[in-house]
């Protein structure tokens, strides 16, 4: 191993440790949710927002507060409604009589965390005012615009079985979901941890164990875990398999609308990088990458009507594609 490979491993060790230390006190207040909370801290290493979904009482809103709170950073929560405007989102320019002047009045995306409870509650136009924030970081309020903090995360829950009041998200804002995470019930002995701690008036509260310099210093020791080009090209042919499936000998094709974005593909690779540094290791394995691929490729793989008829998701298209596509 040369030194700067050396160097290397124990920045990304280090990050790690710090990493542990968040899910040490995240495990304080959560119960279980191991795979959850383990997507959280992938989503804050690399820089991509998160959606959750599941059934409600399942601790996603929980789980991202409790994120906040084992953090020293902003955290605003905004609950979404069917009477929500997307100045309540990002803000409004204030006039002012005295001297005829537009002051811009900061809404609460302006924060490091921002929780987008029950995202789907509020219509088209109030969730496309997220888009320029998601993507660019930033939010024009008039002919102004303004930077947003670092780091920046918008952490969506969504609810799948109770339709009544509710929308679909946009493809294009969707699309800007690092991953979307099945949220599952907990096992029996976790409920029955659940009830001792919460049910019997145990509520703990995490408390702050990392900062802004300990995010960014883990995010550039990420960007240091070694993808090589035989997993970069395993990647790449899971999200062609997406689109052309044919072409790797699956009969998919009647079944899936449109494949994955090259979003995809940026982000299975990140997404793989911090599920490596998060084990310990200062590399990406395949495993890494099939690991967290179906949270990446779930939402970004739209379906025919066929497939609908048949009962058929993106989620298990994209599970069929990483059967049949060859790891190196």
């Amino acid at each position: 191993m040369s030194v700067e490979a050396g160097r290397a491993t124990e920045r990304v060790t280090r990050a790690g440790e710090r990493m542990d230390a968040i899910r040490a006190e995240i495990g304080r207040v959560i119960v279980g949710q191991d795979a959850l909370v383990k997507r959280l801290l992938i989503g804050l290493l690399a820089d991509g927002h998160l959606l959750l979904e599941g059934v409600p009482g399942l601790a996603k809103t929980l789980a991202v507060r409790t994120l906040a709170a084992s953090l020293s950073l902003s955290f605003k929560r905004i609950q979404f409604t069917p009477d929500l405007l997307p100045a309540d989102l990002t803000g409004t320019l204030v006039f002012n009589p005295r001297d005829g002047s537009f002051t811009a009045k900061r809404g609460p995306v302006f924060a490091n965390l921002v929780l987008a409870d029950e995202i789907n509650r509020a219509p088209a136009k109030v969730q496309s005012a997220l888009l320029e924030a998601m993507q660019e970081r930033q939010v024009t309020l008039g002919e102004e615009t303004h930077r947003l903090e670092t780091p920046f995360l918008v952490l969506a829950t969504q609810n799948p079985i109770e339709q009544e009041g509710t929308y679909n998200l946009p493809e294009a804002q969707s699309d800007r979901f690092m991953m979307k995470i099945k949220v599952d019930y907990p096992t029996r002995d976790e409920e029955k941890e659940i009830l001792r701690r919460i049910g019997m008036g145990q509520i703990p509260e995490a408390t702050p164990v990392a900062g802004r310099e300990e995010i960014m210093s883990a995010r550039a020791a990420m960007d240091e875990v070694y993808v090589d080009e035989k997993i970069q090209d395993y990647v790449i042919d899971v999200v062609q398999a997406t689109r052309d499936p044919k072409r790797f000998g699956l009969d998919l094709a009647h079944l899936i609308a449109y494949g994955a974005s090259p979003r995809a593909t940026l982000f299975l690779v990140q997404a793989a990088r911090g599920h490596a540094l998060l084990d310990g290791r200062a590399y990406v394995t395949p495993e890494d990458v099939k690991a967290i691929a179906l949270d990446v490729l779930r939402h970004r793989i739209h379906v025919t009507y066929e497939a609908e008829a048949e009962e058929t998701s993106g989620e298990e298209i994209a599970r069929r594609v990483l059967e049949k596509v060859r790891v190196p």
